[in-house]
């Protein structure tokens, strides 16, 4: 009989924090908070499982208990040399759903910051060495990276909705997309000819026809879904270049490649360019696959943000919730949950395309570089606000969008989905205020638009919006007036329809219309320190 391999480490090991900042996903919270000091403490349970727990306070005898996990459900990634975040799924047995949370860790001292995470990585070991294991020695259950990130109901909702034709055929009809990455990679032969690429949740595998179209030496073209046996299908069926692809059933966190990746291709881009998380699976592609100083298309996106104003989307939203102000609905009072509808109609994202003349001020960009950023950067996503308002009218919101840049050595290329631009299958994304404000033109508006990861494979938002001090004493600052939102990226209003013409409410002041081609950014800018920080200003002209 085997021997038993359990080798069971320090029965207990505490490391005190200067502080721990809960990110708290849950739908009661809307507000980071922050315990100092506090003491993390590695431990086991009455079975003997390793557990991670935190408390407030000071040492054992004076703390307080905030929270406590399997050393197997938790994820820790080093931020800094005193700072890091952990990531675990719990859950949640009032609302009978898992949901994620996330900590962010600071230590005293760098020493001790090493110290934790040799010692986690100690207890970790031992809780896979007491998992079950199958003859052959490998274990019977093997989580990969998705896997533990994501929950299992939503990945399986997910490749089965991508597993589809009709989908595919929906994104291959969007002729914004697929042109754009048909011109980025034949424009850029030299960058594929005689190389090997990997195509990162390939679909269809059109964009490794593309990349074989260019004169790719051979793709590897990865796709988890049942999509895969499509892909095969409709690579064999153009046999002048399917010789030189090969479809690899599987994740990009588990497959194995004969060989490293001279240029990535993919179209990891959701709503608001991180919906799906995607772009993680992109990065750790990146990682695995590419060699040093490799090609990857898209090189960077860009997510953009500006205030907006639209009396009529504001008040079609309100009026959802009126159905709940009825007293006697069959005899039912429903008045007690009206409050409630109408805080979740506006929790809900607006997917639709507008008219640019409703920005309110220029957008601000914020730039997510792939062939640099790490995938845990991309857990947390945070984009300060600042604006000078162009117009005097009330502010509803803000409305987002984005663009990526494939690089190409020949001909750098954009795909945007800027509103006043060819509309694409993303469209714009919309976060509606609960409470607008007014402001006065060449008023100051500030804020923050936050998003955290969760494991249904989207983002929770958080919008703050402010308007600064306005006339006599402004120069003394302050804010003047403020409002927040929170939003759920994974369950959007699809408000799908061609933009109506514009139309000026009473309470708005007409302004030129901005152009998003009037983009004052080189492909080769991307290389520049500054724009590698969320901009203070797009160039788009208001004038």
């Amino acid at each position: 009989m085997e021997a038993d391999r359990r080798v069971h480490v320090d029965v207990e090991v505490e490391f005190g924090l200067s502080s721990i900042s809960d990110l708290s996903l849950d739908s009661d919270s809307t507000s980071t908070s922050v315990v100092v000091p506090a003491v993390a403490r590695f431990s086991r349970d009455p079975s003997g499982v390793p557990q991670l727990r935190f408390f407030a306070g000071g040492w054992e005898g004076t703390e307080r208990d905030i929270i406590g996990f399997d050393i197997g459900n938790v994820q820790i990634f080093q931020l800094g040399p005193v700072q890091s975040v952990c990531m675990t799924g719990q859950l949640d047995k009032s609302k009978e759903n898992i949901y994620s949370r996330g900590f962010k860790v600071q230590f005293k001292a760098e020493e001790e910051s090493r110290a934790f995470h040799q010692k986690f990585k100690q207890w970790k070991e031992e809780f896979v060495s007491q998992e079950p294991r199958v003859s052959n020695g490998a274990l019977a259950t093997s989580r990969s990276k998705f896997d533990e990130k994501i929950e299992a109901s939503s990945a399986k909702m997910y490749f089965h909705y991508y597993g589809q034709l009709l989908h595919q055929q929906n994104m291959l009809q969007d002729y914004v997309r697929t042109g754009t990455y048909y011109a980025a990679v034949i424009e850029n032969r030299a960058d594929f000819s005689g190389r090997v690429v990997v195509d990162v949740g390939a679909g269809s595998g059109i964009l490794s026809l593309f990349a074989a179209q260019a004169g790719a030496r051979h793709v590897y073209a990865v796709e988890a879904s049942e999509m895969a046996d499509y892909a095969r299908k409709l690579i064999a069926g153009n046999p002048s270049i399917s010789e030189r692809i090969t479809v690899i059933k599987g994740k990009v966190e588990e497959v194995e490649l004969p060989e490293k990746a001279d240029i990535l291709i993919s179209e990891p881009m959701g709503t608001l360019l991180v919906n799906e998380r995607m772009l993680e699976s992109y990065v750790i592609a990146r990682d695995r696959f590419l060699v040093a100083e490799g090609k990857m298309f898209p090189t960077v996106g860009r997510i953009h943000v500006a205030p907006f104003s639209d009396e009529y989307l504001y008040v079609e939203i309100a009026t959802k919730a009126l159905f709940w102000q009825q007293h006697s609905y069959y005899g039912v009072d429903l008045t007690p949950l009206h409050e409630t509808a109408f805080q979740g109609y506006f929790s809900q994202p607006v997917v639709d395309a507008f008219d640019p003349r409703l920005l309110v001020a220029p957008p601000v960009f914020h730039i997510i570089d792939f062939t640099k950023v790490q995938e845990e950067d991309l857990y947390e996503v945070d984009i300060p606000l600042k604006f000078t308002a162009a117009v005097g009218t009330k502010v509803h919101g803000v409305a987002c969008w984005f663009d990526v840049l494939f690089n190409g050595s020949t001909v750098p290329r954009w795909l945007t989905t800027a509103p006043g631009s060819p509309t694409t299958h993303w469209y714009q994304l919309r976060c509606v205020l609960s409470q607008p404000f007014f402001v006065m033109s060449g008023q100051e508006i500030t804020g923050r638009l936050h998003m955290i990861a969760h494991n249904a494979q989207s983002y929770t938002i958080y919008l703050t919006l402010s308007a600064k001090m306005w006339g006599p004493g402004a120069e003394q600052g302050g804010i003047l007036q403020t409002s927040t939102g929170k939003f759920d990226l994974k369950e959007p209003y699809y408000r799908i329809s061609q933009p109506q013409a514009y139309q000026v409410s009473q309470d708005q002041q007409q302004h030129p219309p901005f152009q998003p081609q009037d983009l004052n950014i080189q492909p080769q800018d991307i290389e520049e320190t500054e724009l590698l920080e969320p901009a203070q200003n797009s160039g788009i002209d208001f004038s």
